[in-house]
């Protein structure tokens, strides 16, 4: 099929981790702007694959959930095999703090199930394949922002298992004609977010006025993008000819510390920041990471639409009025992990 005749609006799509953070998201916002779309979710529903991210479409009669690993052939080959336009791959293992404590299941998922994908579409052609990759692949950068031609360069095992996903998605691209595009994208944040990531965590802690763990000096930054522009970035490379092949850096030019996100975060809370508390920091903390973006608005003419105070705020107001989404994750196996993972330092 030409690409520039992508049946976008009408199409079959496969949506992997889409029970996960991005992926639920990216699922409602295309179900939203294109109805007639016939939707798979595949998720192995992990501890943050979770089912009621996607109560808003399982009513929808174009919508279907397989459960399911990326990883796993059996499964995959399969359902690929019924016949698919676009296959876009948010499954990963995605957390720096786990990585750093158990790297295999990375390693697994997000290498060996990119490849289990992408063997499966060479038995079956697709439209396009869209590889979510992260920022973090470049690694640590002191100035400026790394474009997508700069060298990779990982620091923790999620970091090295994304690279060699994005990389082997590429390779099949080149070897085997595979239309493939990669997306590296800067620190999602909104709602439905597990909260073992950084927004979720202080947002929820702060309502139930309980510390903030900080690692370090709280001076690491990132560039905060909300989760709904980073879905609208991925529909404008759907809808564009001629990506096949190419790499996508997106980001928001919205660089915060830390402590600057933190500061946010009581403020929309109503509390201060005797609530925030160092921990003991984690090994081989990047200190900031940026992306140059430009490449994406150039070629599609994408821009985020939502602010930074915006977006914080809205996403602040969803955790406080969706509390019987979020407290029965912070019990059992997550609380478990936050008292090993989290070493609060003596007050000074």
């Amino acid at each position: 099929m030409n690409e520039s005749q992508r049946p976008v609006a009408t199409g079959r799509y496969l949506i992997t981790g889409g029970a996960g953070f991005i992926g639920a998201n990216f699922v409602h916002l295309l179900m939203e702007r294109h109805p007639e779309a016939k939707v798979t979710v595949l998720d192995k529903l992990t501890y943050a694959g979770n089912p009621k991210n996607l109560d808003p479409v399982r009513s929808s009669p174009n919508f279907r959930f397989v459960e399911g690993d990326i990883a796993d052939a059996s499964v995959v080959s399969p359902l690929i095999a019924e016949g698919f336009d676009f296959v876009i791959n948010f499954a990963a293992e995605t957390h720096v703090d786990r990585s750093i404590g158990d790297p295999s299941s990375f390693v697994t998922t997000d290498v060996f199930g990119v490849y289990t994908l992408l063997e499966a579409c060479r038995e079956t052609p697709i439209s396009l394949f869209v590889q979510i990759s992260t920022d973090e692949v470049y690694g640590e950068v002191m100035a400026g922002a790394s474009t997508e031609e700069a060298p990779l360069m990982p620091r923790n095992p999620y970091a090295a298992s994304k690279a060699g996903g994005d990389r082997l998605a590429y390779s099949y691209w080149a070897t085997y004609d595979i239309p493939v595009v990669v997306t590296r994208c800067s620190n999602n944040y909104g709602p439905y977010q597990y909260p073992e990531k950084l927004m979720p965590l202080f947002v929820t802690n702060a309502i139930d006025g309980e510390s903030l763990p900080v690692y370090g000096n709280g001076k690491n930054t990132r560039d905060w993008i909300h989760v709904r522009d980073h879905g609208t970035a991925v529909l404008s490379l759907l809808d564009t000819p001629g990506v096949e092949g190419e790499i996508f850096n997106i980001g928001a030019d919205t660089e915060r510390s830390v402590l600057e996100v933190a500061d946010r975060l009581l403020h929309f809370t109503g509390r201060d920041a005797s609530l925030l508390k160092g921990v003991v920091d984690r090994p081989g903390h990047d200190r900031r990471y940026a992306v140059d973006w430009k490449k994406i608005t150039r070629v599609t003419g994408w821009k985020p639409a939502v602010g930074f105070e915006e977006g914080v705020q809205q996403t602040v107001e969803w955790y406080q009025k969706n509390e019987d989404w979020w407290r029965p994750l912070k019990s059992g196996e997550f609380l478990e992990y936050y008292k090993s993972n989290y070493k609060f330092l003596p007050e000074k």
